[in-house]
């Protein structure tokens, strides 16, 4: 069956309403904490920003049917305005009128890592397909980048290993239209060790993968069923190799291939449920030639169908690769056979060809829908305007086992949907008789970290959870780790009870009626709601010129802009490393300083929290985002950064990374460093590593590219990644802070009442800071040739570096 398709009408707006408005809609970003504004009693300023629209066009030409280039609701004009804060005054620019301009084609990528789902072996230059074209290769660690064409409405990609370790695989991914980079771990299901066959005999090929339960079914081929390309009758020794995606093991179903969908017979998609997909290979054991088959029988155990009218519906669909839908193949009819001399068993028989390379599945169409509204947030105060695109939010659809009443699970189906500004809408399978018949596992993810879902335990909160009582409690709200505190906290459970119209309690969310899609897309952020939010340490970014990083077209064209380019992104981060009994926030101040356009200029700011290293006492580190040196955005002239690294508390700078100090030496002007509680460097042009304390990532998206170069900073290492901090590897600077005791008398009083006893904590001090810094100093300059550019080039002597360790010197 061939289908087209769909086809999407949007409406015109009418002549007199114009698609982009001159003045600007209402935008608000939040200020530092020190620039409190008395006129609207908060620490947000309105900076405007445009539509996202498309405009009308004017063809010049009455045949065609589209304009050449497409034009957008874009920023015409932009001023600079003065925010006053406490101790300075904060240059902001903001949005002053809006009018069609050529719309920015931000690209759009899905980024991520193909590995065996048993032990993470990567799959190494595994080659991949984008419908019937081979696009490319994975790497040898098994990263990929798929940069999606434009007008894509659906994307399929078959993963194949030309290694035959792992079954091929299908995935259909979703991804942001709006642009950037979406990340996906792909799992990958390892090739059952292949069994020697008889051709010219019955065999049995039983399919089930659960430990100590009996199988879900079986293939049976009958003998003289094996047929070589050329259609002559295989009588030797057939190798086959049968793999089963069991769901009744739950960890299987980041392997399942395709998002379970099919097409009626009247074009609409409709979903499946699963109870399990082979993967088949039989080829001839001399000469490793792939073997057809005739009619097999597949048969399905029925006593393992808890579901009855499952059992009418149950059918044979196979997978095709192009489009990543499933095609039935044939029905079943219900048999029973004696198993031993008194046991009767009732089975499902279905009939099958394997003519070519598929994936076939045992499913049953089913239409009892709803969606379930997600959100995803920046943190856990769950701000209406901190929330967070582009999280692939997954909804696994559970069922209870046979002979469990609740837990363990099978699954059944899985969908996955890419939040945008207004959170996300996932399909499931829901029920408006039983509560709990059907249920669901959700989870979010940004480039490969977990969000975290909010609490359960030790009691429900509506307010956090987002959805109001009674009807909270009907759906059965979990986290993972409700019973168990060690469990992780990435993943809620919830009951898919249908709602119930005439009940009012219920018709606000979280759960929609399938025919109610519409009203779950546009439902507003005061409606009920499930949520995720971000687990990190406390972080502030300001821009002078304001940018949403998680919709590329509100990227500007200014030379204040801290990204300079819309299509790729450079992320630098450096690892301070703070010495001292608490966690400390550590601003990076970021100006122009070596472009006339920009210099003395403020980019923007960025603030960080130090995190604790939990195995060694009074450690922790900071990573802290600073504007890399490069090109602006006119891309004429480079400019080096000015960059400020200021703790913020009682602190002073104790070291300094040896290579990057020998770095900034060898690369004029070299920054005063005279006040201890400050480093300044002109930021470095090239991608340095963990050996400078430097972490430097480029993607498509500013978000990924973040992310990657956290994960970086925190592991200490140029290819590494973490989420607990490692204060003693990778560090740029070392500072160390000290908390004034409550009470405790200033130090010329201590001086003048216990001359002695001062004196030696001095000497105690003095003795640790030599201990911090090595055995090397550095001189300071003498307060008359202090500059803030030196006027001339000084070079620090070389060192000797050793492999695998990295020195650190003031």
């Amino acid at each position: 069956m061939v289908t087209s398709l769909t086809l999407v009408l949007s409406p015109v707006a009418e002549p007199e309403v114009p698609a982009c408005m001159a003045q600007p809609e209402e935008y608000l970003i939040r200020l530092p904490d020190e620039c409190f504004q008395e006129g609207t009693d908060s620490h947000f300023y309105n900076v405007g920003r445009c539509p996202r629209a498309l405009c009308d066009g004017s063809l010049v030409d009455s045949l065609q049917c589209r304009d050449g280039v497409e034009h957008c609701c874009g920023i015409l004009h932009m001023e600079v305005r003065e925010i006053h804060c406490v101790g300075y005054v904060l240059p902001i620019k903001v949005v002053a009128e809006c009018g069609c301009a050529s719309c920015t084609q931000p690209k759009v990528l899905v980024r991520g890592k193909a590995s065996a789902a048993d032990n993470g072996e990567p799959l190494r230059f595994g080659e991949i397909y984008l419908g019937a074209e081979k696009i490319g290769f994975t790497g040898y660690k098994g990263t990929f980048t798929i940069e999606v064409p434009p007008n894509t409405p659906r994307m399929v990609v078959k993963f194949v290993d030309r290694m035959q370790k792992f079954v091929d695989a299908v995935k259909v991914f979703p991804f942001d239209q709006h642009g950037g980079a979406v990340y996906q771990d792909v799992k990958l299901m390892r090739r059952k060790k292949p069994v020697n066959l008889e051709a010219m005999e019955t065999n049995v090929i039983p399919l089930g993968e659960v430990a100590g339960e009996d199988p879900i079914g079986e293939i049976v081929i009958p003998p003289a069923s094996f047929f070589m390309p050329n259609g002559q009758v295989y009588n030797g020794t057939v190798k086959a190799s049968v793999t089963f995606v069991d769901p009744r093991d739950i960890t299987t179903v980041n392997t399942a291939s395709s998002d379970l969908n099919y097409i009626n017979g009247e074009g609409d998609v409709f979903p499946l449920r699963t109870y399990g997909m082979f993967s088949v290979d039989f080829w001839e054991e001399e000469t490793n030639q792939a073997l057809e088959t005739g009619r097999v029988e597949v048969k399905m155990d029925a006593e393992l169908i808890k579901m009855p009218e499952h059992i009418q519906k149950m059918k044979l669909w196979s997978l095709n690769p192009m489009t990543g839908l499933w095609e039935e193949e044939g029905s079943f009819r219900q048999a029973k056979e004696k198993r031993g001399k008194r046991e009767e068993r009732a089975f499902l028989i279905g009939n099958l060809e394997i003519r070519e390379r598929r994936l076939f599945n045992l499913d049953v169409p089913e239409n009892r829908r709803c969606f379930v509204k997600v959100r995803a947030y920046i943190n856990e105060k769950f701000m209406a305007d901190e929330q967070m695109e582009g999280i692939v939010v997954t909804l696994i659809n559970l069922e209870p086992r046979p002979g469990y009443p609740s837990n363990p699970q099978a699954w059944g189906r899985f969908d996955s949907v890419v939040t945008g500004p207004n959170g996300a809408c996932l399909p499931a399978f829901c029920d408006g008789q039983r509560a709990d018949a059907y249920t669901a596992y959700v989870t979010a993810t940004m480039g490969g970290e977990e969000l975290e879902a909010v609490p359960s335990s030790p009691t429900l909160n509506p307010g956090a959870i987002g959805v109001s009582q009674p009807y909270l409690n009907k759906l059965g709200y979990r986290r993972t780790d409700h019973d168990d505190p060690a469990l992780k906290k990435t993943a809620f459970k919830i009951n898919l009870a249908k709602p119930n119209q005439n009940n009012i309690d219920e018709t606000n969310g979280p759960i929609y009626a399938y025919r109610s899609l519409k009203q779950c897309e546009e439902a507003p952020v005061t409606a009920n709601h499930f949520r995720f939010y971000r687990v990190e340490v406390d972080r502030y970014e300001y821009n002078v010129v304001p940018f949403k990083e998680s919709d590329l077209t509100t990227w500007t064209g200014d030379y204040l802009s801290w990204w300079p380019n819309p299509q790729e992104f450079r992320a630098c981060y450096i690892k301070v490393k703070i010495n001292g009994p608490q966690e400390y926030m550590v601003r990076s101040r970021n100006v122009g300083g070596s472009h006339p356009r920009t210099r003395g200029q403020l980019y923007g700011l960025r603030d960080a929290r130090s995190v604790r290293d939990l195995a060694i006492y009074n450690s922790s580190a900071a990573c802290v985002e600073f504007k890399c040196s490069g090109m602006l955005f006119d891309q004429g002239l480079v400019d080096r950064t000015l960059v400020s690294i200021i703790p913020q508390g009682s602190c002073r700078r104790t070291a300094v990374n040896s290579y990057l100090r020998e770095y900034l030496g060898r690369h004029p002007p070299l920054m005063e460093n005279n006040d201890t509680t400050v480093f300044n460097m002109l930021a470095p042009v090239d991608p340095l590593g963990h050996n400078y304390g430097i972490y430097t990532v480029t993607d498509q998206n500013p978000r990924l590219a973040k992310e990657i170069a956290i994960g970086r900073c925190f592991d200490g290492t140029s290819d590494g990644f973490s989420r607990e901090m490692k204060s003693t590897t990778g560090i740029a600077l070392t500072f160390t802070c000290h908390e004034k005791p409550v009470g405790r008398k200033s130090f010329f009083q201590r001086l003048l009442e216990f001359p002695a006893q001062t004196l030696t904590e001095i000497q105690r001090e003095m003795r640790g800071n030599e201990q911090l810094r090595g055995s090397s100093q550095v001189v300071a300059y003498p307060s008359g040739l202090r500059t803030m550019f030196s006027t001339q080039t000084r070079r620090t002597p070389g060192f000797r570096r050793r492999v695998g360790a990295a020195r650190t010197q003031q």
